[in-house]
């Protein structure tokens, strides 16, 4: 925090300048790891605001003579850069997340069951690159294991609760990175959750332990399995999800296939240092 200073208050005078609210900042725990979370906002605006947020620190940076990276898995044995989505759901202008007893009403258990059930394939718009899979990994707080759970950290859909009323208020997906479109990754979670509120379906019970630690036998008979260990397989399960490609339509949808299989071609045999040396400055 102290090293950094300088540029970490030059990219909060970038986004004052830009209204763009900060409501918090703290280094990580990886080698010149930062994090600033920004004031959330609608839908759309978040998207726009998660461009002008990448642009803006990557610009800063420059001017400091550094590099801001987003890409997930930058140092092999330190800790990955996810890029959370963090939502909440309203109605007549009520957060009609919370239950007013301290857990999920019926509408946002069924908005996560939606989100898991289609996870494997959302992975391919929330973690979009060869390099996103060598971030998700179990034990490592990102979400490797379709589960959810209040406050858990190693669940890929985590509820964090609040001390006081109302809680819980939102939401945490944590299969999203730096390297994802975030109109096309928001817009696909928000078709996957509304498919589950259609559907009435059922997330499970909560999961509050880690869930890599579980035996196999009960990992299946609660319904959590390891997610996609690589871009290949969440291609494949893209393929065979019709309700996340009716969301983005079947032309961009095959546009967006083929462009993530040719990335998978090129570049599943690069070492990981050739990896982070060709997606460094891109993501």
């Amino acid at each position: 925090m102290d090293l950094h200073q300088p540029v970490i208050d030059a990219i909060a005078d970038a986004f004052t300048a830009q209204n763009i609210p900060i409501e918090q900042y703290y280094p990580e725990s990886g080698p010149g790891q930062q994090e600033i979370s920004v004031r959330y906002t609608h839908a759309i605006a978040t998207a726009d605001q998660q461009i002008a947020f990448r642009e803006t620190v990557r610009a800063v940076a420059r001017q400091h003579d550094l590099i801001a990276s987003f890409v997930p898995k930058v140092f092999e044995n330190s800790a990955g850069s996810g890029c959370h989505l963090h939502l909440s759901l309203w109605q007549q202008g009520e957060n009609i997340l919370p239950n007013g007893q301290g857990k999920l009403s019926e509408t946002a258990l069924a908005f996560v069951a939606g989100i898991l059930d289609h996870l494997p394939a959302l992975m391919l718009l929330t973690a979009p690159s060869t390099n996103s899979y060598r971030r998700l990994r179990p034990h490592a707080w990102s979400g490797a294991f379709r589960a959810w759970g209040y406050d858990n950290r190693e669940a890929a859909v985590r509820v964090p609760t609040n001390p006081t009323s109302p809680s819980p208020t939102h939401l945490e997906l944590k299969t999203v990175d730096g390297a994802a479109n975030p109109y096309l990754a928001l817009g696909a979670v928000i078709a996957a959750g509304l498919d589950g509120v259609r559907q009435e379906l059922s997330p499970g019970d909560p999961v509050d332990v880690d869930p890599g630690l579980m035996p196999e036998a009960e990992q299946a008979r609660r319904g959590i399995d390891r997610l996609p260990t690589s871009l290949k397989l969440a291609i494949e399960q893209f393929r065979r999800d019709a309700v996340l490609i009716d969301a983005l339509g079947e032309s961009l949808a095959q546009t967006y296939i083929a462009v993530r299989q040719a990335e998978w071609e090129a570049m599943h045999s690069l070492s990981f240092d050739e990896e982070v040396n060709l997606l460094l400055e891109r993501y």
